[in-house]
C-alpha cells in the first residue's frame, strides 16, 4: 500500500523560513523519469490550492503566489520531495498537503488535484504576525 508522508510543519513569524519534507513509500513509482511530486495547501474554508510541482526529470512549476519565495526540490532515489519556504506571510498558513503520481505531468494539468494518485495527511504551516 503507497503512502505518503509529510513532515516540517509549524509556527513561523512572518518573514521567516520553514522547510517541508515529504516521502513516498517504495513501489509508489515505475521510474525516475515517470513521476511528479506537488505540494498543495488548503486554508480554512477554502479549496485545496497547487503551490509547486516537480517531475522526475527535475521540471519544476510554481504557483505565481510563491514564486520567487519558495523552492520545491526532489530525491528520486529516496521518493521524496522537498519545499523550501521563505519568506513566509500570514496568508501563506494552510495545511499543506504532499500528493504524487507515476505520471509525469506537465503545463496546466500539474494544478488539478484529479491528476495525482496519492495523498498525504498534512503538515499545519502557521505564519503569525
Amino acid at each position: 500500500q503507497v503512502q505518503v508522508v509529510e513532515s516540517g510543519g509549524g509556527l513561523v513569524q512572518a518573514g521567516g523560513s520553514l522547510r517541508l519534507s515529504c516521502a513516498a513509500s517504495e513501489g509508489t513509482f515505475v521510474s525516475f523519469g515517470s513521476r511528479t511530486m506537488a505540494w498543495f495547501r488548503q486554508a480554512p474554508g477554502k479549496g485545496r490550492d497547487f503551490v509547486a510541482g516537480i517531475t522526475g526529470s527535475g521540471s519544476t512549476y510554481y504557483a505565481d503566489s510563491v514564486k520567487g519565495r519558495f523552492t520545491i526540490s526532489g530525491d528520486n532515489a529516496k521518493n521524496s520531495v522537498f519545499l523550501q519556504m521563505n519568506s513566509l506571510r500570514l496568508e501563506d498558513t494552510a495545511v499543506y498537503y504532499c500528493a504524487a503520481t507515476p505520471e509525469a505531468l506537465y503545463s496546466d494539468t500539474y494544478y488539478s488535484t484529479s491528476n495525482y494518485d496519492y495523498w498525504g495527511q498534512g503538515t499545519q504551516v502557521t505564519v503569525s504576525s
